[in-house]
């Protein structure tokens, strides 16, 4: 499986005391090659786990590889936040949305649904996405 990894999934993986975790670990069993991801997200899920140093890990062990570097995208990072600023959306979301749309055959593997619901690539395109089920 193939996918571009959130900052939710990372947190509800290694976090057993996620509502989600159970939901991560068996997604992670299916993952093919590392999940591509960007820097803002790695450091969102350092703040959230506490635990920089486990985030590092699951970088070293494969489970995600960095597949993005902002200052090449700053021009449509900058209309993204324009377009979604009643959104208040973070660098992370920014970041991904882009990514979704260099990446298009991988889906954004997320626990917000919400904004990412909302979010589009391209303008247009609904951004394809690996959420846990719905409660």
């Amino acid at each position: 499986m193939k996918g571009i990894a959130d900052t939710g999934f990372l947190v509800a993986f290694a976090n057993r005391n996620d509502a989600h975790h159970e939901w991560a670990v068996q997604l992670a069993e299916r993952v093919t090659e590392p999940l591509l991801t960007c820097e803002a997200v790695l450091a969102e899920a350092g703040f959230h786990l506490q635990d920089i140093a486990l985030v590092l890990e699951m970088l070293q062990e494969g489970l995600i590889s960095l597949a993005f570097d902002c200052q090449d995208h700053l021009p449509q990072l900058r209309v993204l936040a324009k377009r979604y600023s009643d959104r208040k959306p973070d660098l992370a979301d920014l970041c991904l949305i882009r990514m979704s749309e260099l990446y298009p055959q991988y889906s954004v593997i997320t626990v917000d649904r919400a904004d990412f619901r909302v979010y589009r690539r391209n303008k247009r395109e609904a951004i394809p996405l690996i959420c846990p089920p719905e409660r």
